[in-house]
């Protein structure tokens, strides 16, 4: 499997410190919810320090993780395609310190640098298309074991 891709090392320095400009620095006490399924997606986070856990609702009482992000991980693309609105939740799996972008902020930016968008959009391309491949293995293995049932 490839290495995750990482936003900030991946984009060309110019642009990095263009991006740069619109951060914040936020943090996440561990067990705080950062976002809901559902809600409104109108910023994203680079996590700093910490891991978050992307997490999908299967019952009203019962969630299930799909994905944990690291240090330098994207957390949240849904601010970027219409309607807006989260696909996952996030919780904050240990005390966490990100870097915060508003999204409409970073979209009129990708407007007024045209080639800044186009590089935040591939990359953001990128990382999604590489969850999505760690994400059909893991799948891959469940239906693997299932099939063999018990030993």
């Amino acid at each position: 499997m490839t290495q995750a891709i990482k936003l900030l090392t991946a984009l060309p320095q110019a642009q990095r410190e263009r991006l740069m400009e619109l951060a914040e620095e936020v943090s996440f006490a561990e067990d705080a919810r950062i976002f809901e399924s559902g809600g409104t997606a109108d910023r994203f986070w680079v996590i700093r320090s910490g891991a978050v856990s992307l997490d999908q609702e299967v019952t009203t009482r019962q969630r299930l993780t799909v994905a944990t992000l690291g240090a330098g991980d994207l957390l949240g693309w849904s601010w970027l395609f219409p309607p807006y609105r989260w696909d996952f939740g996030a919780v904050a799996f240990s005390n966490v310190r990100a870097y915060e972008f508003d999204g409409p902020s970073v979209l009129a930016l990708c407007v007024e640098d045209p080639l800044l968008g186009l590089s935040l959009v591939r990359t953001v391309a990128e990382i999604l298309a590489h969850r999505l491949e760690a994400t059909r293995g893991k799948l891959m293995d469940q239906y693997a074991l299932r099939r063999r049932g018990p030993l």
